[in-house]
């Protein structure tokens, strides 16, 4: 090897100002890595959407909120039930996919201790009331708002669906297009054994 091409594998090597630039920026991708991480941790997620603000495993949110047919709806009239609490809008394919497999659902295991409750995040309660008559749900349904949604975590896609057990605690959360059959199975792990 000459002096030249000696010369010119040393200023190869050498790490030059752009090489520090990049160390730099994988130092700080890694320690932002390590803070989501932490702050996950540290709020008792490992689930597949660990969010500060993921409501797994916590008591759900009461609320209270008059049905279409004006009826009383309160969470807490159904301690005892397993409650299926979906967010839908009529604007939402998913969401009305779905919906044939909660009204069934509704009526295989309400006997056995299962309330559906349906909460629309429409404006207008005229396009609700024509689709839940369409589908024919047999379950109650009432406007949400987006003072619901935050009790909630923040609504933000639609459908989003929490199982609720017996003693008021979400035992999963869907959101979006969901595995109906991943969720009747979780469903009747919740029920009481028939």
């Amino acid at each position: 090897m000459n002096a030249v091409t000696s010369q010119r594998t040393a200023r190869k090597a050498a790490p030059g100002p752009a090489a520090g630039h990049a160390r730099l920026f994988a130092f700080r991708r890694f320690a932002l890595t390590l803070l989501l991480v932490a702050a996950c941790l540290a709020a008792g997620g490992t689930h597949d959407a660990c969010a500060a603000a993921s409501l797994l495993h916590k008591r759900a949110p009461e609320f209270v909120r008059t049905d279409l047919d004006h009826k009383r709806l309160d969470l807490n009239a159904y301690r005892g039930k397993v409650v299926l609490l979906n967010f839908w809008a009529t604007w939402c394919a998913p969401c009305q996919v779905e919906m044939p497999s909660f009204v069934a659902w509704q009526k295989k295991y309400g006997t056995h201790g299962l309330q559906v409750i349906g909460i629309s995040l429409d404006d207008d309660p005229a396009l609700v009331r024509s689709l839940v008559g369409k589908l024919k749900l047999n379950y109650p349904v009432a406007m949400g708002d987006v003072k619901l949604g935050d009790l909630y975590g923040g609504v933000l896609g639609l459908p989003v669906t929490y199982l609720i057990d017996r003693h008021g605690m979400i035992q999963a959360e869907y959101q979006g297009e969901a595995d109906l059959g991943k969720i009747e199975v979780q469903l009747q792990l919740l029920l009481p054994s028939r």
